[in-house]
């Protein structure tokens, strides 16, 4: 199976999924959504992946697995809390976020749209 991700890929609709609490997460400034569409594993799987999405605003969550992203669309600065150090991302930039790490998201434009793969697994 191959599922790609691209930039000028049709943007389907996604599921809604509430809030950044609904998540996990803690809204710092907002009101803000989240969505997303799983198209691998599901969420009791060790690994799963797909799109997810946000609107305008920030918050702090502490990542429940390690991530492997992908930005398709908007704009957003992602700080590491424990380092301090803040990474700006727009279309087509990545990162790889370890499991346990305390992230802020800061979401500048209206909205983001990432593909991800996360994995429960210790590694």
């Amino acid at each position: 199976m191959m599922i790609p991700f691209k930039l000028d890929m049709d943007r389907a609709g996604l599921d809604a999924w509430g809030t950044p609490e609904d998540i996990g997460a803690e809204t710092l400034e907002g009101p803000m959504q989240v969505s997303g569409k799983l198209t691998f594993g599901t969420f009791e799987t060790p690994v799963s992946g797909g799109l997810y999405a946000a609107t305008k605003g920030k918050y702090r969550v502490t990542y429940p697995f390690h991530e492997h992203a992908t930005l398709l669309d908007g704009e957003l600065a992602l700080t590491d809390e424990a380092t301090g150090v803040t990474v700006h991302y727009g279309p087509g930039d990545g990162w790889i976020i370890a499991k346990g790490t305390r992230v802020i998201w800061h979401i500048i434009s209206p909205s983001i749209r990432k593909s991800y793969l996360a994995v429960t697994t210790d590694i």
